[in-house]
């Protein structure tokens, strides 16, 4: 089993004690998002996790504990350079650079992949400024990663009040392809390959290759052996990952990113988070009388 720690909440940044004592305890229960009265217990021991994928933007917890993972991981790191107006609750971005370096540092490049999204148009982050800012964050990474992910905002409908103040705007195609062209020469000239994320368009024309979150040859390499994995069905058609299991809950991710389709209303993401407990064995939430509990296959 591949572990997804997790796309649903920054558990590197706010949850690792959680997470850790999860794994001192071999299992975690986790609720199903579409039928809340179902909960899977998910063991997390030697002889069911295979490696890990982590998903953070600010990874405090893995820079302090990474060393008592007892599991092989590889890291996806998201880091944009937008303002609070977009990402509110975030370090500097020098600090999460200087963050990301570390990390790769202790963990070597090809175990820290850097996230350029989501990309958002406005009138202040037009395709010039994301150029302009992309090159300035590649070049400080340039050493750090072998590979940069890069996606475009996706209008989710519960998102669209949240980041309607931002006004965001849909680019036409070909400006699209020129754009992400002009993001691959520059993401090569410091030695990364640029892949997409979960995108319908095919930019492999413009150097940008279609990529994998969980990704079963990076995987494979990490492990130093094949691994039997069949592509994620539930994902987006477009999403190359290949099977893993999440333990992350929605509604927790205190970052408070204008665009994140994880999170609801602010008032929901600090009422859910607010029932954390280092000792639960569900994140941010406890099993109750009613709930179903199967061990996960």
């Amino acid at each position: 089993m591949i572990l997804s720690v997790s796309r649903r909440t920054d558990v590197p940044r706010f949850f690792m004690e959680w997470f850790l004592q999860r794994l001192r305890e071999g299992y975690a229960d986790v609720r199903n998002p579409m039928n809340p009265r179902r909960v899977s217990r998910v063991p997390l021991t030697k002889d069911t996790v295979d490696a890990i994928v982590f998903w953070t933007k600010d990874p405090k917890g893995l820079l302090a504990h990474g060393e008592e993972i007892p599991f092989p991981y590889y890291v996806q790191f998201t880091l944009n350079d937008y303002g609070p107006e977009v990402e509110p609750n975030l370090p500097t971005v020098s600090k999460r650079v200087e963050s990301f370096c570390r990390l790769a540092e202790k963990l070597g490049p090809y175990r820290v992949i850097w996230r350029y999204d989501p990309i958002l148009f406005n009138e202040k982050y037009t395709p010039e400024e994301h150029l302009r800012r992309f090159e300035k964050l590649a070049a400080a990474l340039r050493g750090c990663t072998d590979q940069v992910v890069i996606s475009f905002l996706d209008l989710y409908p519960k998102i669209q009040k949240r980041i309607a103040p931002l006004k965001a705007m849909e680019l036409p195609e070909e400006e699209l392809r020129l754009f992400a062209g002009k993001l691959a020469r520059i993401a090569r000239a410091n030695g990364m390959r640029i892949t997409t994320c979960a995108e319908n368009m095919d930019l492999r024309a413009q150097g940008v290759e279609p990529g994998c979150c969980i990704d079963k040859n990076r995987l494979e390499q990490l492990l130093e052996r094949p691994l039997k994995l069949s592509k994620d069905k539930n994902q987006r058609p477009a999403c190359g990952g290949v099977e893993s299991v999440d333990i992350g809950a929605y509604n927790t991710c205190l970052h408070g990113c204008r665009y994140c389709y994880a999170n609801g209303s602010d008032a929901l993401v600090a009422r859910t988070a607010g029932q954390y407990d280092v000792f639960s064995t569900m994140l941010c939430g406890k099993v109750g009388e009613e709930d179903t509990v199967t061990v996960r296959k």
